[in-house]
């Protein structure tokens, strides 16, 4: 879904961690949306201890049991119900008023930094060409301010692009102090550049039609009558394209939502490029051909890289076998043959390639043969997909990193995952990179996933805890989250689950000075 956005809206969905909503969208397929809430709550107070220990059920790895699969993979069969769980240590206060943890980690995201980064640099482009001109600024200027943010917009949604980001955002080694792994471990905000670019340029080209028509007014022809009608129909996909990506209209028509995208996204490049001839066909001096006139526009080039990135992204449009494996009647599991996917990667797959996109994480198989999705009951799509397992799938364009693939600037982390939110964590797993602690809450994990992801996420931790929502309700997830991150002297925690619970475990663990990074469900 490469999609640009608005800045996210802000609401409160938590008194007791007066944390506000900082992202907003609809979550990847495979984030964990079942989490578990029919259940009784098991609440650890989060600020607040006695020091008399709890009695619960919590699934964890018993250490000491002789039954394993491996020599390094205990078997499902070496869990037990521990029916006295260590209370934890009680939590540090959170740091600063309730006004400034409120700015600092929702307000200005990481996100929002990025777009008022953006919006602030176009915004002294803007003063620079009124002083430049002394007064109104040149049409041709504004025009190719306009195509140099829909470049700069476009190419935060190539997948190689993209992907090159985060190469060099996590090149750094472990000996660079963790204060600055920690700001390169927000590169997955990059859609605040995208969004940033994106309302620039449309600001920029409503600016450049009020002068193109002021222009037109002094000085008719039949040209520049074609080309201010092409700029009024890019103007009006530009601003179609914001209106479908306000937040609360993406969340509640999101098929809408990215068919307006796209098809006003091709109609404006469209209209853009035909504009631009127009324009140049205006514009070039006697005696000059039009090609030479367009090759000396920086508007030219321009545009034909972001056309470029449109056409390499659709010209990776394949439809692949798949190899369902029915996990349960709430999950299953998807297979692709055709390549072996690397760690860290995540596909995008549709049965109308026209209408939507689903995206999710890969998972590596350890024949090196292919890989598989995980696929949960989320939605229409998947509830689909899970009752009847397709033949074969519609992939577009490149494999693309996401969030986990930072976790290589840390030297210890702690990995929280509710629901199918496991699936895009054993890639991470499967990797082997980074030493982690892991806590899993979902409804009846075996039962629903299968003993080859309950197995998985064993071998990548021996004392993981599995928490069965079932049959021990609802976990104070961020409570147990802080336990394994004080055990295990990490660096910093990572949350993939549904928006509810990354907001709060985030929001708790960065409030208390922790760095901690959740999925952002804006693309």
């Amino acid at each position: 879904m490469a999609v640009p956005v608005t800045p996210h809206d802000v609401e409160k969905v938590s008194n007791e961690e007066d944390m506000t909503r900082t992202e907003s969208g609809m979550p990847l397929e495979a984030s964990g949306t079942d989490f578990d809430t029919t259940g009784p709550r098991n609440s650890l107070d989060t600020t607040t201890y006695t020091s008399s220990a709890r009695t619960s059920s919590a699934t964890i790895v018993d250490p000491s049991s002789t039954e394993t699969s491996s020599p390094s993979t205990p078997s499902v069969k070496s869990l037990q119900k521990l029916e006295a769980l260590e209370e934890p240590a009680p939590m540090p206060a959170k740091h600063g008023s309730r006004l400034t943890r409120y700015l600092s980690h929702n307000f200005f995201s990481g996100y929002r930094k990025l777009f008022g980064v953006i919006f602030t640099a176009n915004l002294v482009a803007f003063i620079a060409l009124i002083a430049r001109t002394r007064g109104t600024p040149l049409a041709t200027d504004v025009a190719n301010a306009a195509s140099a943010n829909l470049m700069v917009a476009i190419l935060f949604r190539q997948e190689n692009f993209v992907n090159l980001v985060y190469e060099i955002c996590t090149c750094a080694p472990h000996s660079l102090p963790l204060v600055l792994r920690r700001k390169l471990a927000k590169v997955f905000h990059y859609g605040g550049c995208h969004s940033g670019c994106g309302v620039a340029a449309a600001v920029w080209y409503l600016l450049y039609t009020a002068i193109a028509t002021k222009e037109f007014v002094e000085h008719r022809s039949s040209v520049a009558a074609a080309g201010l009608a092409t700029s009024w129909i890019l103007t009006t996909m530009f601003f179609l394209i914001l209106g479908a990506a306000h937040p609360r209209f993406r969340v509640k028509f999101h098929d809408h939502f990215e068919a307006m995208h796209r098809f006003a996204g091709w109609t404006a490049l469209c209209t853009f490029w035909i504009h631009t001839f127009l324009s140049a066909e205006s514009s070039r001096g006697p005696g000059e051909s039009l090609g030479l006139y367009l090759v000396k526009s920086s508007n030219f080039w321009t545009l034909g890289v972001s056309t470029c990135c449109t056409i390499v992204s659709w010209s990776r449009l394949r439809k692949r076998e798949v190899f369902p494996e029915v996990l349960s009647d709430h999950a299953t599991r998807l297979h692709f043959r055709y390549k072996y996917m690397k760690p860290f990667y995540g596909i995008k797959l549709s049965c109308n390639p026209l209408l939507e996109w689903h995206a999710f994480a890969t998972i590596p198989d350890s024949d090196g043969k292919g890989y598989s999705v995980v696929v949960s009951n989320a939605g229409d799509w998947t509830r689909k997909h899970i009752l009847e397992p397709p033949k074969k799938l519609w992939i577009r364009g490149y494999p693309l990193h996401g969030l986990l693939y930072t976790s290589k600037l840390f030297k210890r982390i702690v990995v929280v995952a509710t629901g199918s939110g496991i699936g895009p964590c054993l890639s991470l797993m499967f990797a082997d990179i980074t030493p982690r602690r892991i806590l899993w809450s979902t409804p009846n994990p075996e039962t629903t996933y299968g003993e080859g992801v309950m197995n998985a996420v064993l071998k990548a931790d021996p004392k993981a805890i599995i928490w069965n929502t079932r049959s021990q309700g609802r976990p104070d997830v961020l409570a147990l989250a802080y336990k394994l991150y004080k055990e295990s002297d990490a660096e910093a925690v990572f949350c993939i689950s549904n928006p509810k619970v990354t907001r709060k475990v985030v929001y708790g663990m960065e409030s208390r000075g922790i760095a901690a990074y959740g999925a952002i469900f804006d693309s």
